[in-house]
């Protein structure tokens, strides 16, 4: 692979932070979502039946086509993102796995960790492969990609914002702002919560904690 093709997540890149942030801030507008109380950095609870989350059918990285349906029973840590993501992406994923090691080791397996690409033109499964073995992430990481409609379908069900950013829109040199949230799904499927990117581990965990207190894991 050469220097110009190579994955951003290995170069040192300029932050999107900006927009990124803008686009959480129009997604938490968009949810009616409330801070909880306390802190700017607390996840955000959503009053009333939010409107999030449905039907997906992607492919793993290992090439096997997947479906919402085949995550039934397991709460899921859903996270829009892309392998050339130079440090919003990785950050997140950080701070999930982190939150994740904060629980006892028979319960991390409750939750089913997933990176959704937004990127499906440069994200391949083998890409993919590569990308979610980092020890830095949730072990179990399972990334997501597919078509172009696919991928589209999933965030808008989602409610996830993303944009491909460049000059010709034939560059293979490119980013793509998206809002960066990971989202709580329940066993069945319906949403519980969802964490902006300024979430703590801490954070994070207690909420996942509390989760597990009102849905305990079945052995």
């Amino acid at each position: 692979m050469d220097l110009n093709n190579r994955p951003v997540w290995l170069l040192p890149a300029l932050s999107a932070a900006a927009a990124l942030i803008l686009g959480a801030v129009i997604v938490a507008v968009q949810l009616g979502a409330r801070s909880e109380a306390g802190s700017g950095a607390a996840p955000m609870r959503v009053s009333g039946q939010a409107q999030i989350g449905g039907p997906f059918t992607l492919v793993n990285q290992d090439g096997e086509t997947v479906t919402d349906a085949d995550f039934r029973g397991q709460a899921m840590l859903i996270y829009f993102g892309f392998t050339y993501c130079p440090d919003i992406c990785p950050t997140s994923l950080q701070v999930m796995n982190a939150a994740l090691a904060q629980l006892p080791e028979d319960d991390r397996g409750a939750f089913q960790p997933l990176l959704i690409s937004v990127d499906p033109e440069r994200d391949t499964p083998e890409l993919l492969a590569q990308y979610v073995d980092s020890p830095a992430f949730p072990e179990g990481l399972m990334g997501l990609t597919g078509t172009e409609e696919q991928v589209r379908a999933a965030a808008r069900a989602y409610r996830v914002f993303y944009s491909r950013v460049d000059d010709d829109g034939v560059s293979t040199e490119y980013t793509v702002d998206h809002s960066s949230l990971v989202y709580l799904m329940g066993p069945d499927g319906s949403f519980v919560d969802v964490f902006p990117h300024n979430t703590t581990p801490d954070q994070m965990a207690a909420r996942l904690q509390r989760f597990l207190e009102d849905n305990p894991v079945q052995s």
